[in-house]
């Protein structure tokens, strides 16, 4: 099948062939979109219009894939590897070819509507990429400078919209910074407010310790205070003359001995104690308390156990008088 034929064919289904076309390549940039992040700036150069891959082919391996690439809808995708690409190359080596500048004519508006579409997905390098072919295919065409400009105008709204967002970020990151900043004055805040308190929990603590210390010596001092009246008090008891009470002489019927305390005695500690006795006139103790015991408190209970079972002779008055128990575990 020569050129010319196929380029007829091409021409009488141009409308049909444009709106499958279409559906495909949409579905096939659709598929592709997901990948491709929009870039803020220009990348790197396009490729040229026609590679340099499909430069080196003959006139009939570049008719072929062309066929071929027409069949199978790569009308100008993917770069290296499309029907306009392999036509573009062919007219360069047959310029005066009518079926090749025919079929040129044909795809461009596939090309232009493919070019729309990146713009419109932000893919600058594919648009530059089919700006270049159709401005080769044809460079008075009426559509390129409108598509050179809008490609133009998308990149430079991209730039803008990266430094209004690079703006918006670095605000963003000065507001959590300050807030940050809060965060630590608050947090410092409360951390003096902590210590403060627990100082002065502490000062209280130390007010409640100095108040019971000064309590308890309060209290040591009543103590020696009452020691002393009731010296005071045995000593004038002391005082008084003996002689009523030795007006009668008292007779012991039964002063039992004392239990020797089970702890004293295995440690083999001895003492004694000094204990003051009311005789009543039948002669049973009516009452008893120490006045002295060394050591303190080892002997006490005991002796004044022992003493209140202890009977004597009745007498005419009650009659109080002291008596010494030694304790000696020999």
């Amino acid at each position: 099948m020569s050129l010319i034929q196929t380029t007829g064919r091409l021409r009488y289904a141009a409308p049909l062939l444009l709106i499958v076309a279409l559906a495909a390549c949409s579905k096939q940039d659709e598929a592709a979109a997901p990948a491709a992040a929009p870039a803020a700036t220009p990348a790197a150069p396009p490729p040229p219009a026609v590679s340099a891959q499909v430069q080196a082919m003959d006139a009939d391996t570049l008719r072929e894939s062309a066929t071929k690439a027409l069949r199978e809808n790569r009308i100008y995708a993917p770069g290296g590897d499309n029907a306009m690409e392999y036509y573009l190359a062919l007219r360069d080596k047959l310029p005066n070819d009518p079926g090749v500048t025919s079929a040129l004519t044909d795809l461009m508006p596939y090309t232009l509507i493919a070019a729309e579409q990146s713009i419109a997905r932000e893919e600058f390098t594919e648009a530059q990429r089919l700006s270049a072919i159709i401005e080769k295919t044809d460079p008075k065409a009426p559509a390129l400078p409108r598509l050179q400009q809008s490609i133009a105008a998308a990149q430079q709204a991209v730039a803008q919209r990266a430094v209004t967002d690079e703006a918006a970020k670095t605000k963003a990151d000065e507001d959590a910074r300050l807030k940050e900043q809060q965060r630590l004055a608050q947090q410092a805040e409360q951390q003096r407010a902590t210590e403060a308190a627990a100082a002065q929990q502490l000062a209280q603590q130390q007010e409640t310790a100095r108040a019971e210390a000064a309590r308890q010596e309060t209290e040591r001092q009543a103590a020696a205070q009452r020691e002393a009246a009731e010296r005071q008090a045995a000593a004038a008891r002391a005082a008084v003359p003996a002689a009523a009470a030795q007006s009668q002489s008292l007779r012991a019927v039964s002063t039992p001995a004392p239990r020797y305390p089970p702890e004293a005695l295995r440690s083999g500690t001895s003492g004694e104690v000094l204990v003051e006795i009311t005789v009543g006139t039948d002669g049973s103790v009516t009452n008893a308390r120490v006045v002295r015991a060394n050591p303190a408190r080892v002997f006490d209970r005991e002796a004044l156990n022992a003493v209140r079972r202890w009977r004597f002779e009745p007498v005419d008055a009650p009659v109080t008088t002291r008596r010494t128990i030694g304790f000696s575990p020999g």
